[in-house]
């Protein structure tokens, strides 16, 4: 896997996945930047949430269910000195879909969490995450 940044001044740059894809991260304006992008750490909470939501998604589908929407809301928390890492994480997933049975969507979640999801594994070690499920009836 590679990526690819671009310095486009102050302290905004334009990253592009290997893939071909591009993104523009930038700062807060208190830091320097002029709001025309996401945050760094912002990325990186989306990264884990869309992971963790690609194997969800990819679990209910092999288990037979009838999934038609899924929504990851987190909410991190970061220490106060710097680097300013994340202490906590709150993931909570809304999944909607037809007679969706909860302990099928427990379990996909539940094996993202621990066995599939990368960016989890990744920062699992050091970040307390929490995991919350609804289920929606479509």
């Amino acid at each position: 896997m590679k990526a690819r940044l671009k310095w486009l001044g102050e302290v905004a740059f334009e990253a592009e996945s290997g893939s071909g894809h591009r993104l523009v991260l930038d700062g807060a304006p208190e830091h320097g930047g002029r709001n025309a992008g996401v945050r760094p750490m912002e990325a990186v909470l989306i990264g884990m949430g869309a992971c963790s939501a690609f194997d969800v998604v990819s679990i209910l589908k092999k288990a037979r269910q009838a999934v038609t929407d899924c929504v990851v809301e987190l909410e991190a928390e970061r220490a106060e000195s710097i680097p300013r890492v994340f202490t906590r994480v709150r993931m909570r997933f809304v999944v909607t879909g037809k007679d969706l049975r909860p302990s099928a969507v427990e379990r996909a979640v539940s094996l993202s969490a621990e066995k599939y999801c990368s960016a989890t594994a990744m920062l699992r070690p050091t970040v307390d995450i929490r995991h919350e499920v609804e289920i929606v009836e479509a």
